[in-house]
């Protein structure tokens, strides 16, 4: 089995960041807190000046949550722990000075979408469709909502929030402003996303780090909004029907 990962690789000025997880790039603790250092460290990193952001294989860009630790959660404090790691990656994406350019190659669901969201420019393949599907297990996207109704505005992000088992199509999420372009194929996606870094990283970079500022202004207090989020979620995944409704998951 192809163990977890993030890893972060530089060429020609652009830090390219990678997730991995055998479980259709599902994310647990481990991982959400290896993401948002590392795109802490790509942000002060000088040698680089734009990020990529993106996930291994050629199928699912990110599940969200990981079910297993989900299950597991006993306590609304450690409740709280799990979905501030989501949490933290989104605001470490808002904070970082460096544009970041989302690559989704293929289906996202509940925090995947959150993460797309959080780039400040996403382009995916028409295999990309986003979900998502919090409130069908007893939860609801809070951790996630301002980041998504950011991007795509509240009556889409509404929309998904309600019809919470319904895949919504690439065209729909560019449709709605998440992805700024859609490509037949995973090739011609990575010509463009490279293509688009390759001409920021040629940029000067003091003006892209004002630009992204501009781009995010009025969520400076989102290190609070989402860590209260965070503490919604925590309470509701122990209630009995998410409970039962997880256990399906097994």
């Amino acid at each position: 089995m192809i163990e977890s990962y993030v890893k972060l690789t530089i060429n020609n000025e652009i830090g390219y960041i990678e997730f991995s997880h055998p479980n259709r790039n599902s994310m647990p603790s481990d991982i959400l807190s290896q993401l948002a250092k590392t795109i802490k460290e790509a942000g002060n990193n000088n040698t680089i000046k734009v990020i990529v952001l993106k996930s291994g294989g050629d199928r699912t860009f990110c599940a969200g949550a990981s079910f297993n630790e989900l299950i597991a959660i006993e306590d609304a404090k450690s409740g709280k722990t799990f979905f501030s790691g989501f949490a933290n990656v989104i605001n470490e994406m808002r904070k970082c000075p460096k544009l970041i350019i989302g690559r989704i190659q293929g289906k996202s669901v509940g925090g995947g979408v959150g993460l797309a969201a959080a780039t400040d420019y996403c382009m995916a393949t028409k295999y990309a469709s986003i979900k998502l599907s919090e409130l069908s297990i007893g939860i609801g996207p809070f951790v996630i909502e301002p980041a998504v109704t950011r991007k795509i505005g509240l009556p889409a992000m509404s929309q998904m929030t309600i019809d919470a088992e319904t895949f919504f199509s690439a065209e729909f999420a560019k449709e709605k402003g998440l992805y700024a372009d859609v490509f037949e194929t995973t090739e011609e996606l990575d010509e463009a996303v490279n293509t688009l870094a390759t001409k920021l990283a040629s940029y000067n970079p003091e003006a892209l780090a004002k630009m992204k500022a501009v781009f995010w202004k009025d969520t400076e207090h989102w290190d609070t909004l989402l860590t209260d989020r965070a503490k919604i979620s925590g309470e509701l995944v122990l209630s009995k029907f998410t409970k039962k409704t997880l256990k399906r998951f097994r």
